[in-house]
């Protein structure tokens, strides 16, 4: 068995998440449809992470096992043509036998893009990846506010409902709020997150840029470990996985590190 690791990205408008649900149309659902037609084997995918319903990827690493001898060019040439428009794969290589997509990656950066102008998004056919914010934002205190993420936190607060990790101890390595033209974009770089985590980190942050809140009140609710005292879950078609890290020597081919 070889174990392949493929870069894709997506546009998660249509999709009902990553993770294949019966009956709905999943970005694993058709990612393992169009390898069975190629290499006539049925193949479960394992993802960086599980987006949800409506979030997109620039790039996620996913990973997979076959028996097939097929090079990694000639298999990314087959896959292509038997993907939908809103799904594509940027590389594909061959990885060391026991390599995990989830469980190698060292770090993620999402980002989540605020369209903040009184204008709607469509003026700038952004209205798929953003969430329009009608009034401005002070991003100075929304990127104070985003220091207070830095670190290794219980964020237990900032977990969705449903959330099933044991633990809600996580590393934020960087996070800051930046303004582009007329959007205002949050970026968070982690080891790992909980279910919606970045989405209710950006309704709180949102809070802060509304001027309702403080910096100060974002450790609190750190502390407090409280989801109810943290912002509401921001809209998923803001949400964006840029990309995924993994240590150099867990992509080397089984020949290169014999």
């Amino acid at each position: 068995m070889r174990t392949m690791l493929m870069w894709i990205a997506f546009d998660g408008t249509d999709f009902h998440g990553f993770q294949a649900q019966p009956g709905l149309r999943t970005v694993q659902s058709e990612l393992e449809a169009a390898l069975m037609r190629v290499l006539r084997h049925p193949v479960l995918v394992v993802s960086s992470g599980r987006t949800d319903a409506g979030v997109h990827a620039a790039s996620m690493g996913i990973s997979f096992a076959t028996e097939r001898s097929l090079a990694p060019d000639k298999l990314l040439h087959a896959l292509v043509s038997r993907l939908p428009a809103d799904l594509g794969i940027l590389g594909l290589q061959e990885v060391q036998p026991d390599f995990h997509a989830r469980r190698d990656a060292i770090c993620k950066l999402y980002q989540y893009r605020i369209y903040a102008s009184r204008t709607r998004p469509v003026a700038e056919f952004v209205q798929r990846y953003v969430y329009h914010c009608w009034r401005e934002l002070d991003v100075d205190a929304m990127n104070h506010a985003a220091e207070r993420f830095h670190g290794t936190h219980d964020f237990a607060a900032f977990a969705g409902a449903g959330c099933s990790r044991e633990s809600t101890v996580r590393t934020v390595q960087h996070c800051n709020v930046e303004r582009h033209f007329n959007e205002v974009r949050m970026n968070v770089i982690g080891d790992g997150f909980l279910y919606q985590q970045v989405r209710i980190m950006t309704g709180t942050l949102l809070e802060v840029g509304l001027g309702r809140w403080s910096p100060d009140d974002v450790t609190r609710i750190i502390e407090d470990r409280d989801r109810k005292r943290a912002g509401s879950t921001a809209p998923p078609q803001g949400l964006c996985l840029r990309w995924v890290r993994y240590p150099g020597e867990r992509l080397r081919p089984p020949a290169e590190s014999s």
